[in-house]
């Protein structure tokens, strides 16, 4: 019943729709590079999907389309309200919206059984919600398909040595499996950000792989990638100092040299600097 409905660019006009620059929003329009996205995370016939954000709705009638069990849209701004109810109509009831800010939402609470986030996250939250999702205890989500800004997108798939690496990609790394699945340039917006975007898919780490304090490890590694030109018996000296480490008998013990600089420390590096406290 979705073939029945207004094409995306249809809707956004009968709705009178303009993105809002304030809540960084751009409007994917191209169903051949949503249906790419959902594809991504099949099989979704006995998935409950979280999407944010959805805006017209063009990535939840992807959704809906690949077999998604249900979806939950959950989208801030009234104005899309109209045409994701459509959806909803149209679908049979498998996605119900839910109005309100996504970063107050506790999506475990909405939805049971396996659950997927699925978005094309807003520009101006999209790492703080994705550290929420890392940081969730209990872990409750199977697979994130989720698309940045590339930049965002290229930090959580660094390694030791790339520019990009750094602390994103470091707690990142000590949850997920992290992949970059493919670029998507800024002309396919409307109206076009700025800068490129990419998705990238998050394939949670068996559980006895998992760093558990991630709150821990966060402030570790803001500490050493904030001064991230030091080597790291200057930037982690102020750190040392207010856990009251010995600064260089606990890098030894954590297998790192103190002239080593951040963008050269694994994330199983920094896993041990986080356990070996003295």
């Amino acid at each position: 019943m979705l073939d029945n409905l207004p094409s995306l660019s249809e809707t956004v006009r009968i709705h009178g729709l303009a993105a809002n620059k304030k809540l960084g929003q751009h409007f994917l329009l191209d169903m051949n590079i949503t249906d790419k996205i959902a594809r991504l995370a099949l099989p979704l016939d006995n998935v409950s999907v979280a999407e944010i954000g959805p805006g017209p709705g063009g990535l939840t009638r992807s959704l809906i389309n690949a077999g998604a069990k249900s979806v939950l849209a959950i989208e801030m701004d009234e104005r899309f309200l109209p045409a994701l109810d459509d959806i909803s109509r149209a679908s049979g009831n498998r996605l119900s919206v839910h109005h309100g800010d996504a970063l107050k939402v506790n999506i475990s609470e909405k939805l049971e059984g396996e659950i997927k986030i699925i978005a094309n996250l807003p520009y101006n939250v999209g790492t703080k919600m994705l550290i929420n999702w890392l940081t969730a205890d209990p872990h409750f989500w199977t697979q994130a398909v989720l698309m940045f800004q590339k930049e965002v997108a290229e930090r959580l798939v660094a390694g030791p040595g790339d520019p990009a690496y750094g602390r994103l990609a470091v707690l990142a790394q000590s949850v997920c499996d992290c992949k970059m699945a493919f670029d998507v340039p800024a002309r396919c917006f409307s109206p076009p950000p700025k800068v490129d975007s990419a998705v990238v898919v998050l394939d949670p780490l068996p559980e006895d792989q998992r760093f558990k304090d991630l709150k821990l490890l966060g402030e570790l590694t803001q500490a050493a990638f904030g001064q991230r030109r030091k080597m790291l018996r200057k930037s982690l000296k102020p750190f040392a100092k207010k856990h009251g480490l010995v600064l260089e008998d606990w890098l030894e013990n954590s297998g790192v040299e103190p002239t080593q600089r951040p963008e050269e420390i694994t994330p199983l590096q920094f896993h041990s600097l986080s356990e070996n406290f003295l």
